[in-house]
């Protein structure tokens, strides 16, 4: 079967090999303290940020999940309120977790096809973090970086991006923002059970004002360890590992957005030319990694049925847009072949009944 379904999602073939590797290293079964570990840790460390072009004074820690990135932040860099920024499903999933920790916490949404006022992201300066969903995986929009260079220079609020869905698949412009996380199962080419975290030197001062250290995963005492390349707790040391190898087994992040880029452009016109409607009307809000193709609810039911037949498997539509989408992933451990599979079975169920 052939997955193009937004996470989990297809896995670089070489973590097969990979797998066996770590086995034989004897990496799994030592003690997440010892001098093996911590040097695993401190290489996978060393070489993200070297291939994903971050900000050497920005620090990595590795979390289980994006979920557990928005506890992380609404328990140490939020003392009373965030505002969230969203139009899809996940941006809103976001603020009502935070608010279950930080009552005051508020949201703000815009339209799919258009791109929200920075006037009225910062009306309010009590909002300690600006929460933004870099690309939002329901319904396949994403913000554009100018968004990111704009906001930026007109708040000195922290600003924290989810990016669960794009990183490792496009280039970021890491310093207009604060905390970048992302889930590793979809751009990383990685088995789902490991999340990265980058923060700005600015959102450690954050967390060291709050001071909030009473949590196993509380800011503070995550950043403590990994300061010693350890970990709080008994971590994902397979995730960790594989992260690492499949960072010196990809081209570096200039390449790899380049070609996510220039897929995605002819995905679109492709979808275009045979007759597809995209859920996300406006381009530059379009998203390069997630594509959402938009149908009759019968329509996109043939159309899920039919491939999944022809071996191939497509994300179901999220949220408001179950039933009327199917999304499309396109992120790099996806093979050209691949691709071109789904475009010839996509060819011959262009013209289908309304």
């Amino acid at each position: 079967m052939i997955t193009f379904y937004p996470g989990p999602s297809k896995i670089y073939p070489q973590v097969e090999q990979y797998l066996s590797d770590a086995y034989q290293s004897g990496i799994l079964s030592v003690n997440h303290r010892s001098e093996a570990f911590m040097t695993m840790l401190k290489e996978t460390i060393e070489t993200m940020k070297i291939n994903l072009g971050i900000p050497e004074d920005y620090e990595i820690y590795f979390c289980s999940s994006a979920t557990e990135c928005w506890e992380i932040i609404a328990q140490s860099l939020i003392s009373t309120k965030s505002l969230h920024v969203f139009n899809g499903a996940f941006g809103e999933k976001w603020l009502e977790y935070t608010q279950k920790i930080k009552p005051g916490s508020s949201g703000f949404s815009f339209d799919i096809n258009t791109l929200p006022k920075i006037s009225d992201i910062i009306a309010d300066q009590e909002n300690e973090v600006i929460c933004l969903t870099h690309n939002e995986t329901s319904n396949g929009t994403a913000l554009p970086f100018s968004f990111f260079t704009e906001l930026r220079k007109q708040t000195e609020q922290l600003i924290a991006v989810d990016a669960t869905s794009s990183m490792a698949g496009v280039e970021f412009p890491w310093k207009e923002a604060d905390l970048w996380y992302a889930s590793v199962q979809k751009c990383f080419g990685l088995p789902a059970g490991l999340s990265v975290l980058v923060a700005s030197p600015r959102a450690i001062q954050q967390a060291e004002k709050i001071g909030e250290r009473d949590f196993y995963n509380s800011f503070l005492f995550l950043r403590d360890n990994f300061l010693k390349y350890q970990t709080p707790y008994t971590p994902n040391a397979l995730g960790i590992y594989l992260a690492g190898r499949v960072m010196k087994q990809v081209e570096s992040l200039p390449i790899v957005s380049t070609k996510t880029k220039k897929r995605a452009k002819e995905w679109y016109a492709f979808l275009a030319e045979h007759g597809y409607s995209v859920l996300v009307n406006q381009e530059d809000v379009r998203s390069d990694t997630v594509i959402a193709v938009s149908g009759s609810k019968d329509q996109v039911a043939y159309i899920k049925k039919a491939a999944k037949e022809n071996g191939i498997m497509l994300g179901n539509g999220y949220g408001v847009w179950k039933e009327t989408t199917f999304r499309i992933a396109n992120f790099p451990a996806i093979s050209q072949d691949e691709i071109d599979q789904l475009k010839n079975f996509l060819k011959g169920k262009s013209s289908l009944p309304a």
